[in-house]
């Protein structure tokens, strides 16, 4: 049986401000081949002062549209996140599975939205 692997968010971002979805970018890009190897990872949010959606979006919301919802719970786990970013995790997490079901209607409808503007 493999050991969990942590993984610093504060380590990897340089620091306390989780606000960029580049540095959630980089997350996502050193947690998704841990989990493609099928290692359980333990995301630390410890000394993480700030958060935000557009970061969890980058770092944990695309995990589904390369991972199952069932190998996402399996091997990751969030650790030292209190409980209004959790509740902000969960909401990143309830849309990334939303749009990643059909992206193409989603996807048009943003198109519909704000036109060619993107």
């Amino acid at each position: 049986m493999r050991d969990t692997i942590k993984v610093s968010v504060y380590d990897i971002v340089g620091g306390p401000l989780c606000v960029s979805a580049e540095d959630g970018q980089k997350v996502y890009e050193r947690i998704a081949p841990l989990l493609e190897q099928g290692n359980k990872v333990a995301l630390s949010f410890a000394k993480v002062e700030t958060l935000i959606s557009a970061f969890l979006n980058a770092a944990v919301g695309q995990l589904y549209g390369k991972f199952t919802e069932d190998q996402v719970r399996a091997l990751l786990t969030v650790e030292d996140m209190d409980q209004e970013d959790m509740s902000l995790l969960k909401r990143v997490v309830d849309n990334a599975k939303a749009y990643f079901k059909s992206p193409k209607e989603f996807d048009q409808a943003w198109k519909e939205e704000v036109g060619d503007e993107e």
